[in-house]
């Protein structure tokens, strides 16, 4: 792939998706009620760019973002050349993305096709029963980062409905959010 600075949004689209594919675990953060937000760790699995994750029925989390939908994801780890951590590049993403419980038993039985074949030593999503809830999140905004540990800027792209991602060129500005 080229570097991100010259790659077309389709490469940039296929990079976003082979950084969720290596990565199993991701942070959620929401707004808590009085304004701190929380940040946890999830597993995940995607359709696409967007990311389904369950969580307890009666966790905070899912509370926060019944209240405010509006959450921020990361995904990242130290790069690795030739079968070795390089500690001098990191790579990953952060999103803002809006997250929403999924209701649909079809949607979900499609989920635990991917939640079999991604974690097989995970029973499958469940959210019939009391105790469990997915959440699917919906990612608007997506910053991608392959940088060395230096001060660097990442590469800004926004999800555009049915068009997968656009740059976001400096001083652009975005599309205007609900």
């Amino acid at each position: 792939m080229p570097s991100l600075e010259t790659a077309t949004d389709a490469e940039l689209e296929a990079k976003i998706l082979e950084l969720l594919d290596e990565n199993r675990v991701m942070t959620v953060a929401t707004n808590r009620a009085d304004g701190w937000p929380q940040a946890t760790l999830v597993g995940y699995v995607r359709e696409g760019l967007d990311l389904y994750f369950a969580v307890g029925r009666q966790s905070q989390k899912l509370a926060n973002i019944a209240r405010d939908p509006r959450v921020s994801i990361a995904v990242g780890r130290v790069s690795v050349s030739i079968g070795k951590l390089d500690p001098d590049r990191i790579l990953g993403l952060s999103m803002a993305a809006h997250a929403a419980e999924v209701d649909d038993p079809g949607e979900i039985e499609r989920l635990n096709t991917l939640v079999e074949s991604r974690y097989p030593e995970v029973a499958v999503f469940a959210p019939r029963e009391a105790a469990v809830a997915v959440v699917r999140a919906r990612p608007e905004l997506i910053s991608i980062v392959d940088l060395p540990m230096a001060p660097g800027a990442p590469t800004l792209v926004e999800v555009t409905a049915g068009t997968g991602v656009r740059r976001v060129v400096a001083g652009a500005g975005l599309r205007s959010r609900p």
